[in-house]
């Protein structure tokens, strides 16, 4: 796996966090980590088929989570991920995987994304494995950590 299929995804997850949360994020560090099952916490997986094929799944803390679905919501405070906060968060990742996917179709890379499936931890289904990994810090908000297993 190359580090640079990341980059996309990094800029487009920067683009979309700033536009939709209204805060710029700052980038952690780069690295590769074990796939693994972490409580409360939602993985919003998005699968990629063409040139590029395999997963991107993005992490985040339940709590992380509802605070950005409270800011998508126009700032009415969301206290549990109910439908309508599974469906915003999905389309977040969804948004994110989507603007990915055009920036390589621009960089002469043609892929397809699948609709999102947001997992709770109990309920993950993916094959556990290695992950290039970097987070995203929104400063009052939280981290959201793309990991990206794309062959």
């Amino acid at each position: 796996m190359k580090a640079e299929v990341i980059n996309p995804f990094l800029e487009s997850a920067r683009i979309v966090i700033e536009q939709v949360i209204q805060v710029s994020p700052s980038t952690g560090n780069l690295g590769i980590k074990d796939i693994e099952l972490i409580d409360n916490h939602i993985w919003i997986q998005v699968g990629m088929t063409g040139q590029l094929s395999g997963n991107i799944i993005f992490g985040i803390a339940e709590h992380v989570a509802l605070r950005m679905v409270s800011v998508m919501m126009g700032g009415f405070v969301i206290t549990e991920m109910d439908e309508m906060g599974q469906s915003a968060i999905s389309e977040l990742g969804n948004m994110i995987s989507g603007n990915a996917s055009t920036i390589l179709s621009n960089q002469g890379v043609m892929v397809d994304i699948t609709p999102p499936k947001l997992m709770k931890s109990e309920a993950m289904s993916f094959h556990s494995g290695k992950a290039l990994s970097i987070p995203l810090m929104m400063e009052g908000i939280g981290e959201l950590d793309i990991q990206v297993l794309i062959s």
